[in-house]
């Protein structure tokens, strides 16, 4: 998938913990884990909502397209 999902470099940026973030937006540790380790197919709108919030950051710093090198 081209799309790479940063959050595990926004979080060490911040200082703040999966434990801690997982609390502050409402998910669980594991579902939290699979969006850090890229292994997610898809992140509702709101969970990146609260993401953004807890980490006072842009959709844009969690979220990168990476072309593949096919195209």
């Amino acid at each position: 998938m081209a799309i790479r999902v940063n959050l595990d470099i926004v979080m060490a940026q911040r200082k703040i913990s999966s434990g801690e973030l997982s609390e502050k937006i409402g998910v669980t540790p594991a579902n939290l884990s699979v969006l850090k380790n890229n292994k997610a197919r898809a992140i509702r709108f709101s969970t990146l909502d609260e993401l953004c919030r807890a980490l006072r950051c842009q959709p844009g710093d969690i979220l990168e397209f990476e072309a593949d090198a096919e195209e």
